[in-house]
């Protein structure tokens, strides 16, 4: 999902469960491409979440 703000663009990555949505990452958008750790962060995140 994509937040623009007056000075920047936000990012949120979220996963939606049946009981829940899950947030995972807010960032602000610098560059056109998801950084890669963004992306390890989220699924870390998400593998715990499931886990539990």
């Amino acid at each position: 999902m994509r937040i623009p703000d007056e000075n920047r663009t936000w990012r949120i990555v979220y996963y939606v469960d049946s009981e829940a949505i899950v947030i995972l990452e807010v960032f602000a958008k610098t560059t056109n491409q998801t950084p890669q750790s963004v992306i390890d962060i989220c699924k870390a995140r998400l593998k715990h979440y499931k886990s539990i």
